[in-house]
């Protein structure tokens, strides 16, 4: 009898409402009993069920739709597989799994993340440990990773902070609005296209790299030239080889390489040249998608990133098997062929991280398609899981496995794939696919760069061919720019994951739990404490890459 004195549109407050069945920024669902449904062949609602539907309407009447505490009870909301939608026209249609057909099981949310964080930095991993040393570079990488992880579980319940408000179409903008107001939305945007512009620029490199070397093996291969005497590296049938021996710090001898006087290929090097044409090459196959009004297409070829890795992986294991493994442990000083343990150049291996491990301004609408949410923070800690340990392997394997002291690890590239000749078969199919998805990957980033931004200054995705235009001239310059006067992915992707990493890593998130915790009356001083210091952590992590 007491709880029949409560007020029916009170028995919201103090419990968490059911959300599945809503639409976003909508108004329920009308539900429709089955014994109410009129069956003359077509499904129509009887007198009663219409009763109920006016009763519904009054609910929804009383406030917007935004604010949750007059929504209409839970107990007239059943279940999704039982729901009916009501029709004016007087008929009642069932809605057959449209949650569910969207939502995925945890294993396929894991892989999804872990596909999604999987990039470009991979390759950079193992010169970001040579960087650091070998057991600091270690050190450096788990700890990394759990502090990544930590900011985008912040992220990841960022909306959950947010009380009276109807929040599951929101991304982690929206709440940076909510608590900065415009600035803040501006800033995690700004960021957000600092990461995939750099995510760009890094691609546009890596695919003059790849195609270089793509047509330098079929050129030798069909001309029989063998460039074994021209490149300096080690002997036997598994070759590895030092692309830039003046920077060899371990002894070794220090030679100029120059090419094999053949005029036939002294012409194909001029026209062949890795930073001064192929870029230039690339325009005219990658401007023209651009330009394409929907990246729906090249959507379809997303599966190839996950070969592109599972191959990489495979590759890497084999060379560590041929080559064997190479160490020597010196904690602070270097000896012939090998570095320390211990580097001050370690902040580069930090910057590498934050945007290895970042994938914070999109893990909201990845999690929303996980069909048991209760397990969100397991499977994004089982994903972290997995990338952690996927760059541990490679950055170990190649690193260990790298011929020292016949070379030293000093040699050890940005770009892993260039310590091995272009006559690899292996690595030259390895290059092929990336290239491939590379190519397929990079109208999409740029489809992604415009809808954010000509949504947000001309209130339009496409708001004309000149403004796209302009946009992708500047995106594709940049990349051009990057590939002819300064190739190195490894400083590219540093400075860019510590620039979004500082706003979208630490700061922002740190930030957004602190207010939160503020206005709940909840902040102590070891929270305080923590966040700040992981907002020093940001600053610290951008200043370095400027002294290293």
């Amino acid at each position: 009898m007491e709880d029949d004195s409560k007020p029916l549109l009170g028995s919201m407050r103090g419990r968490e409402p059911s959300i599945d069945s809503l639409e976003p920024r909508g108004r329920r669902p009308f539900h429709v009993e089955p014994k109410n449904i009129v069956d003359d062949g077509t499904e129509r609602v009887s007198s009663e069920a219409s009763i109920l539907s006016s009763r519904i309407h009054y609910y929804g009447r009383l406030t917007g739709s935004s604010d949750r505490l007059l929504a209409p009870p839970d107990h007239v909301i059943p279940p999704p597989e039982d729901i009916y939608v009501y029709s004016p026209l007087g008929t009642a249609f069932k809605v057959q799994g449209k949650d569910g057909a969207s939502k995925n099981p945890s294993i396929v949310t894991i892989f999804a993340i872990w596909n999604t964080m999987m990039g470009t930095s991979i390759l950079s991993i193992p010169w970001g440990i040579k960087q650091a040393g070998f057991t600091l570079g270690i050190i450096i990488l788990i700890a990394m990773g759990f502090l990544t992880l930590y900011c985008c579980y912040r992220v990841l319940k960022s909306t959950k902070s947010i009380p009276y408000m109807d929040t599951s179409d929101w991304e982690f903008p929206d709440v940076c609005r909510y608590y900065f107001g415009s600035f803040g939305k501006w800033l995690s945007l700004i960021f957000s296209m600092v990461s995939l512009i750099g995510a760009m620029v890094v691609y546009w490199v890596l695919m003059s790299n790849f195609l270089f070397n793509t047509g330098k093996f079929i050129y030798n291969y069909v001309h029989h030239v063998n460039m074994s005497d021209h490149e300096f590296g080690t002997n036997g049938s598994e070759r590895v080889i030092c692309p830039f021996p003046d920077t060899d710090h371990g002894g070794n001898a220090t030679v100029q390489l120059h090419g094999s006087g053949n005029s036939s290929t002294a012409v194909f090097d001029q026209w062949w040249s890795k930073t001064n044409t192929i870029p230039l090459y690339l325009i005219l196959l990658l401007f023209p998608l651009l330009n394409f009004r929907s990246a729906s297409f090249f959507a379809r070829f997303t599966f190839l990133g996950t070969i592109s890795v599972v191959y990489l992986i495979g590759l890497v294991t084999l060379k560590a098997i041929r080559l064997g493994f190479h160490l020597e442990f010196h904690w602070f000083e270097p000896s012939k062929g090998f570095v320390p343990e211990f580097r001050v150049l370690f902040p580069q291996l930090t910057g590498i991280l934050t945007l290895a491990f970042f994938i914070h301004n999109c893990i909201i609408t990845l999690m929303k398609s996980n069909k048991h949410q209760q397990n969100n923070v397991r499977d994004l800690s089982v994903a972290y899981l997995l990338v952690g340990l996927t760059y541990l392997y490679v950055g170990i394997l190649i690193f260990a496995s790298f011929p020292s002291p016949e070379l030293s690890k000093d040699c050890i590239e940005p770009n892993f794939l260039d310590n091995f000749p272009s006559s690899d078969v292996w690595v030259f199919v390895a290059r092929s696919f990336l290239l491939f998805q590379m190519t397929t990957v990079y109208p999409m980033l740029g489809y992604l760069v415009r809808v954010q931004v000509m949504s947000q200054v001309f209130g339009s995705n496409y708001p004309g061919v000149f403004h796209v235009f302009v946009l992708n001239v500047v995106i594709v310059g940049s990349g051009v720019l990057m590939a002819k006067f300064y190739p190195n992915i490894g400083s590219i992707i540093r400075f860019s994951g510590a620039m979004c990493g500082l706003a979208l890593v630490f700061v922002l998130p740190s930030l957004v739990h602190m207010i939160a915790l503020k206005r709940r009356g909840e902040l102590r001083w070891p929270s305080a404490l923590f966040h700040s210091f992981l907002i020093v952590l940001g600053v610290a992590n951008l200043v370095g890459q400027f002294f290293m």
